[in-house]
């Protein structure tokens, strides 16, 4: 088998377009805040919705995912998801259905993202599962600039309900994809042993509960970050001189960049993981990370060239970890447990990076000046940098050598 196949491009080119309705939100969020009439902690409620609404998605789904299978379980919320963008797009025009509508958008995502890395296990040896899992986390960071690209663009020539609708027709176009790619791959249903229990192979494994637990102040981290870069370079460009729309759009390509060295970074480092071990590449690329948290948001009036140059290492590291831990966790779980042990770990990471955007907006709001754009955002990252610290330390307690299977290999 060729190491980049039709299936895993197919595949990736479909969490690509997916992932296109993901960063609307954020993208637009400067101009949602005045033509919505939100204060910072409504505007960061609505990312916290979609967050928490995607982690009981993923909880469901995942779940779900080990009783009837990853592949049909893909494919059903592929044609929700299609389906939740387009009525999003087309209905969300005040705080409130924006909200109960991007929220009804997450809960339809959830059964795309674990169900893919299932079917990355059952395709892939664990010698090239790092580097697979890369490549799916990658073209997520793809769709997630796409996202930024195509919403600042739009914001420029329609406003944000035509940014709204170009991103909306993403899922429909990955659904259409996936069904491409799955049509003659079988839905595999792995049977479990009655002598084992989800306590005995998920809860008192140490191992996977590390690596949940490193997942967890990961998300904290990453999702703030991407819920919030994109105004917090907005608001860099306008205290550089650059006013209004222009500044909201240029803040858009800006952080689009971010998420294409999260794609380098997905795509290396789960590779680089393969052949170093997963524990030296979670430990260096989390530890960085958050060294950038605590520092960027204080960025704000220095060189604009500074403060890309920080956020593309930010963006980089950042992500970095993310399918190192996803890959490791396929190696600690046995399949049959697989999506169970997902299930729980999508719930507490996604449950804390729903709850990062909110505690980042009140804490701009408690140290801003109410009614005017906020100039003070380090205190924001830095609790998102707190988050970088908990996984920096979850990444050092893990064992330090494999103890068999391919070398990256993390056992219990």
């Amino acid at each position: 088998m060729s190491r980049v196949d039709a299936w895993l491009l197919t595949l990736c080119a479909s969490r690509a377009f997916n992932m296109l309705v993901f960063q609307t939100y954020a993208a637009t969020l400067p101009v949602l805040r005045g033509a919505w009439g939100m204060s910072a902690t409504e505007a960061g409620s609505i990312s916290t919705g979609f967050q928490l609404g995607y982690a009981v998605s993923l909880l469901c789904f995942s779940s779900l995912a080990d009783r009837v299978g990853a592949r049909r379980v893909f494919l059903w919320s592929g044609w929700l998801s299609a389906a939740a963008a387009l009525a999003f797009a087309l209905l969300a025009r005040s705080y409130l259905t924006g909200l109960v509508l991007y929220t009804l958008v997450a809960i339809s995502q959830g059964g795309t993202y674990t169900t893919a890395i299932m079917l990355f296990a059952d395709r892939y040896p664990p010698s090239r599962r790092g580097a697979a899992v890369g490549w799916l986390l990658a073209s997520s960071s793809l769709g997630y600039a796409l996202s930024l690209l195509v919403s600042g663009a739009a914001l420029r020539t329609g406003g944000y309900p035509l940014a709204f609708l170009l991103t909306a027709c993403g899922p429909l176009v990955a659904v259409l994809l996936a069904w491409l790619a799955l049509r003659t791959t079988s839905n595999v249903v792995h049977e479990r042993a009655r002598e084992v229990r989800f306590g005995t192979e998920v809860l008192r494994n140490g191992t996977a509960m590390r690596l949940m637990l490193g997942y967890t102040f990961h998300s904290w981290e990453l999702l703030g970050m991407w819920a919030w870069t994109p105004a917090f370079v907005a608001a860099a460009l306008a205290v550089a001189g650059v006013a209004g729309v222009q500044a909201v759009a240029l803040g858009a390509y800006v952080s689009a960049s971010f998420h294409v060295m999260g794609l380098i970074a997905s795509s290396s480092m789960g590779r680089l993981s393969d052949r170093l071990g997963r524990r030296i590449v979670l430990l260096v690329v989390a530890a960085t990370s958050a060294a950038c948290s605590f520092v960027f948001g204080w960025l704000i009036g220095w060189p604009v060239g500074l403060i890309v140059a920080i956020g593309a290492l930010y963006g980089f590291t950042a992500l970095g970890d993310s399918p190192v831990l996803s890959t490791a966790l396929t190696e600690a779980v046995s399949a049959p447990y697989l999506g169970s042990a997902l299930a729980l770990r999508s719930l507490l990471g996604f449950g804390a990076g729903a709850i990062a955007p909110l505690v980042f907006g009140a804490v701009l709001d408690a140290t801003n000046p109410p009614g005017l754009t906020p100039t003070v955002w380090g205190w924001g990252f830095v609790t998102l940098g707190l988050g970088g610290l908990g996984a920096t330390i979850c990444a050092y307690g893990l064992p330090r050598a494999p103890t068999g299977g391919a070398r990256g290999d993390v056992r219990r």
